[in-house]
């Protein structure tokens, strides 16, 4: 079992101080800590000079942790002022260290690299954060915005500093779990970047709104409703990060056993493999509870503060794309996200397609590219 950074950061003061040592600070956010070649399967086709990045920044609780990223060039000189820079955020792969972006790419989802080929055809480097815990030290609390914006901005932050052929201006485009990173980062780019960075906008597909909504009812009476594996994957991946986020809660305690055995298995299983097995065993997840998770006191403003989307607050564009069959997210949620944003006066634009959560994500290019180029003026 991975060692937690708050465990590791512990010993170390406590160990300082028997010893009467001082105890080292932390690096600044978006400090490279090593370079290294990307494994052949977490390499983009079509990319030059790839590499992998471990980064200073933070998981939750603002503790300090390392952080990873894939970094892609498209082939050929940069142009005058460097390479414009997309922030690429992934998608669901698991939790295991094995399922990190850099270290094993998308896996199944190989719409991913035709996705982020078209971006390096349309002469954008790409930087990939794998966010805080995922192929580094400690656990990564999925879901938790406020980290995922940290690490995508100390991502960039990192690569660019690295590089001098990387331009400090970047957008952040995302799908998925990345969608809703991409939706944080939108929110505090300029914040956590600071003038150093250029920050432009965002684009976001398949991003889960409001679904702290429907958290607040998981617990032993949920209806025995068949739902996909990849569904009740997602739901063991938030108990980890609630986990996570909220040791406080003790998460196992409102488990039985089999779904502390899932939890567990949950935290090492990436997203595929996880779904076979719960697919094979026929889990339902009312099944995992021994009681209501809504016996949390005001668990709806914790799973707010943890995973739901900033409704105000945006300085610069925000794309959102919609598959209008898209069982993943909740897509009514979704279109009600955007349209709370516009009723705030948020820069948002909303498009969708007649498509399912993962064929929206390539199908959204032909808006999504001539509305980045207008970021990127």
């Amino acid at each position: 079992m991975r060692k937690s950074v708050l465990a590791a950061a512990f010993t170390l003061a406590c160990t300082a101080g028997l010893l009467n040592l001082p105890v080292a600070t932390a690096a600044p956010a978006g400090t490279v800590e090593s370079v290294a070649p990307l494994s052949p399967a977490a390499t983009l086709p079509g990319s030059a000079n790839s590499a992998r990045l471990l980064y200073s920044s933070t998981t939750a609780n603002n503790v300090p942790a390392t952080a990873s990223a894939a970094v892609y060039f498209p082939p050929g000189e940069p142009p005058a002022g460097g390479w414009p820079v997309i922030a690429w955020a992934h998608g669901t792969v698991g939790l295991g260290d094995n399922c990190a972006y850099s270290v094993a790419g998308p896996g199944a989802v190989e719409r991913d690299w035709a996705y982020l080929g078209t971006w390096l055809q349309q002469g954008y480097a790409i930087v990939a954060a794998d966010y805080a815990g995922l192929g580094t030290p400690g656990e990564h609390p999925y879901l938790n915005g406020i980290v995922e914006a940290h690490n995508v901005v100390d991502a960039v932050r990192a690569a660019t500093a690295q590089y001098p052929s990387l331009a400090k201006k970047w957008v952040v485009v995302g799908q998925s779990q990345g969608g809703g990173a991409a939706v944080y980062t939108a929110r505090y780019a300029t914040e956590f970047g600071g003038p150093e960075l250029d920050y432009r906008g965002a684009v976001g597909t398949g991003v889960p709104a409001y679904i702290e909504d429907i958290l607040t009812l998981l617990g032993p009476g949920m209806p025995p409703v068949k739902l996909s594996p990849h569904t009740t994957g997602y739901v063991l991946y938030i108990l980890n990060g609630l986990r996570t986020t909220y040791p406080e809660l003790n998460i196992e305690s409102f488990l039985t056993d089999a779904g502390r055995s899932w939890l567990a298995k949950a935290r090492e299983d990436c997203l595929v493999p996880l779904g076979d097995e719960l697919a094979a065993a026929g889990v339902v997840i009312g099944n995992l509870f021994s009681k209501p998770l809504n016996q949390i006191p005001n668990l709806h403003g914790l799973l707010t503060n943890y995973l739901g989307l900033p409704e105000s607050g945006y300085d610069k564009p925000v794309f959102l794309g919609q598959g209008l069959r898209d069982t993943d997210v909740i897509t009514p949620e979704t279109l009600r996200f955007a349209a709370v944003l516009q009723a705030n006066g948020e820069p948002v634009r909303l498009h969708t397609y007649p498509e399912d959560h993962s064929g929206a994500v390539n199908a959204s290019l032909r808006d999504s590219v001539p509305f980045v180029r207008g970021l990127f003026g």
